[in-house]
């Protein structure tokens, strides 16, 4: 197993470097304080092929791999984490449920839009009593007719409110232990996009609750089998936490890159604070953590790619890399001082960023529950 990039990787991952450096750099601090997504820049990632490299040609994507989207992401967090996971969610909660699960015609139709980011998809699980308890659906979808009504509620749906939103998938549960999913499209009757909440981080990114009340959609909108929907949209989990670990692999490289430029030209006591064992130390631990955390991400995706069992994998990178990339904002913000304390400071949007990467896409307790039960433990 070679988890080192080819050098076809490397080359795509420097052009993606480079573009995150010219368009997403200079305006930042300018997003994150806005708290507005920029959807011009999204458009140009769709330009790049950012939103289509894991699917297929015929469907107007780029026919890449796992490892190329985790690439991506990755430059996209180094520089802004907001706009990495609007290109994480576009790509793994907006358009794969309808790759892997829809029909030819909800393929036709919502496919070429999403893999070319000329539209958003969003991705409808979680509700306000049933975070991690996903199973516990209280949104309900009841036939009527040739189509279906739905009702209830979701929370935290990411892509969910856009300009240029098309579509969102949800569960909902359609008999006594029965879960389905469908395609509600944006602006349907009875679709209520909440205003968006005041969140520690992620601020360029777009957020919502959703309101659903005699939402009816017709009966083409049902994604999958009847009774599949929580199955199926736990193998997108599956997929968005490595793609999660990417973002989290971004965030800390960041935190490393800062820290020792900072740990070099910042002087303290007669020349620069790097020459201290205390913060050169900690600066090389961080690199190690990097280290590890970038090698289980792109372990994950290999095995994604080669068609191998990634469930454990993909918990694994997602914990590690999360978690090590909280530690890192920390770490970060202490060798800055008072000035990583200071919103000019980068790290300090980093901090506030960095937090919910342990949250989203299964909190790091889910990870270990998921790893714990791999191993063959009967944990509850």
């Amino acid at each position: 197993m070679d988890l080192q990039p080819s050098e076809e990787h490397l080359a795509f991952q420097r052009t993606v470097r480079e573009f995150a450096m010219a368009e997403l750099a200079p305006h930042t601090e300018e997003w994150d304080l806005a708290g507005c997504l920029p959807v011009p820049v999204i458009h140009a990632m769709g330009d790049l092929g950012l939103f289509g490299l894991p699917f297929p040609e015929e469907w107007g994507g780029g026919g890449g791999d796992f490892l190329s989207l985790c690439l991506a992401i990755e430059e996209i967090g180094r520089v802004d984490q907001s706009v990495g996971i609007t290109l994480s969610a576009g790509v793994g909660l907006g358009a794969t449920p309808v790759f892997r699960y829809g029909s030819d015609e909800q393929r036709r139709r919502w496919l070429p839009d999403l893999v070319r980011g000329r539209t958003l998809g969003a991705f409808g699980l979680t509700e306000p009593d049933g975070g991690s308890d996903a199973q516990a659906t209280r949104t309900r979808a009841t036939p009527d007719g040739d189509g279906w009504v739905i009702n209830g509620e979701k929370a935290f749906i990411t892509n969910s409110g856009t300009p240029i939103t098309s579509i969102i998938t949800l569960t909902a549960a359609t008999g006594t232990q029965q879960v389905t999913a469908f395609i509600v499209p944006a602006g349907s009757p009875g679709l209520v996009v909440e205003p968006a909440p005041r969140k520690l981080g992620w601020h360029a990114s777009d957020t919502h609750n959703l309101a659903l009340v005699d939402c009816r959609v017709g009966g083409d909108a049902q994604l999958g089998e009847t009774g599949a929907g929580f199955s199926n949209f736990r193998s997108i989990l599956d997929d968005g936490r490595i793609a999660i670990a990417a973002l989290a692999v971004g965030c800390a490289q960041a935190c490393l890159d800062h820290s020792l430029e900072y740990a070099k030209q910042r002087n303290a006591f007669g020349g620069p604070i790097g020459r201290f064992q205390a913060v050169a130390f900690a600066v090389a631990d961080l690199s190690v953590s990097v280290e590890n955390a970038r090698n289980l991400t792109y372990k994950a995706a290999w095995c994604k790619d080669s068609e191998q069992p990634y469930r454990q994998a993909a918990a694994m990178a997602k914990l590690y890399a999360t978690e090590t990339a909280v530690n890192a904002t920390r770490v970060a913000t202490q060798i800055f001082g008072g000035f990583g304390f200071m919103e000019e400071s980068p790290v300090a949007r980093l901090y506030r960023d960095a937090k919910i990467l342990e949250i989203g896409e299964g909190t790091s307790e889910i990870q270990r529950l998921v790893i714990a039960r791999g191993l063959g433990l009967p944990v509850s």
